[in-house]
């Protein structure tokens, strides 16, 4: 498996639904190797990255290669061997800026993600609106998994003492890095600066908390707030969904499909800071549960896990190179992450 994106020691709580992923197709008997590199936007590093990816295609058989996003499928060219690249949403949409505008590579990077995803022998995309932006080809919609066991309903009040987040006001959680301009923390701010005026509210910041710890942060907060700029099919979403949180978003990705109808949710009809605070100010003051949980089930990490490697035995038995020689039982399929 090909990544730019893997956590590092100073990183350490990155991408966790690509970690999960891995963990669970090791799981399930796949054999994983993870090749993972910074591009940074830098052709010498993807070079560099290049060449030692080269070395190690050479030294080692793999049956498949998997790209997470579509940037990081480039260095797999030319192929060896059968490609899968998941393109989940900044590869297909752009970078976002510090002005909170798509800044002057997005476009270089929407029609590299295209290109490479005319050559690959399965595509994925974590959410069907992401399909728009591909050209006319083949695709399935896989999005990320979830830890359901890990993301569950606990009780408000004893996951704020365990946070040290006692107190009446509402607690409205932004589970994102304020430094990520696409995450637009200011809008995010502003809305709960105006929701301010009516209800006693706080705003809730999880940077650098560890993965694992934010079903705590979910049970001990009143309500989500998403204001993405853009979004695949955002994780944070479908956890705090697992875990019966309320959901005050942004349209954006597919939060609509998710929340769809569910009472005690909203999906803004804008992202002015105004028509924000109005939709946390509709939840606050319900304070309606929400049975978010059955709507998530069939996004549990181990069934979604049986569907990638029914595409991994699809795309391996469709190579030329298996044409003749037969195909890999499934027991010794291994895959590269890219």
């Amino acid at each position: 498996m090909i990544t730019s994106e893997w956590p590092t020691p100073q990183m350490p709580n990155i991408v966790p639904f690509v970690v999960r992923q891995v963990d669970s197709l090791r799981r399930d008997g796949i054999e994983v190797d993870v090749f993972h590199f910074r591009g940074s936007k830098s052709p010498f590093r993807y070079l560099t990255a290049w060449v030692r990816l080269r070395k190690k295609m050479h030294r080692s058989r793999y049956d498949l290669v998997h790209a997470q996003w579509g940037q990081s499928a480039v260095i797999a060219f030319p192929k060896k061997f059968p490609l899968v690249i998941t393109f989940r949403g900044s590869d297909l949409r752009g970078l976002v800026g510090r002005n909170g505008k798509y800044n002057f590579t997005s476009a270089a990077l929407r029609r590299l993600s295209r290109f490479v995803s005319r050559f690959a022998d399965k595509v994925i995309v974590v959410a069907e609106q992401l399909a728009r932006d591909l050209p006319a080809i083949d695709y399935q919609v896989i999005p990320s998994g979830l830890d359901v066991e890990l993301f569950r309903p606990l009780s408000q009040q004893f996951a704020r003492e365990r946070l040290g987040l006692t107190g009446r006001k509402n607690l409205i959680l932004f589970a994102a890095d304020p430094a990520k301009p696409v995450k637009r923390f200011e809008l995010a701010s502003a809305a709960v600066s105006i929701l301010r005026e009516d209800l006693e509210a706080e705003l809730v910041v999880t940077t650098g908390v560890p993965h694992e710890e934010m079903p705590y942060y979910m049970a001990a907060c009143d309500v989500l707030l998403l204001t993405s700029l853009h979004e695949g099919s955002p994780n944070v979403v479908k956890e705090a969904l697992a875990c019966n949180l309320p959901i005050v978003s942004v349209d954006v990705g597919d939060v609509r499909a998710r929340v769809g109808d569910l009472r005690g949710c909203v999906v803004c009809a804008d992202d002015r800071p105004a028509t924000i605070a109005r939709g946390l100010a509709k939840v606050l003051s319900a304070h309606e549960p929400i049975n978010g949980r059955q709507t998530i089930i069939d996004l549990d990490e181990r069934t979604l896990t049986q569907r990638l490697i029914q595409l991994y035995r699809e795309a391996v038995a469709s190579s030329p190179r298996n044409a003749t020689a037969g195909n890999p039982s499934s027991a010794h399929l291994n895959i590269t992450a890219t």
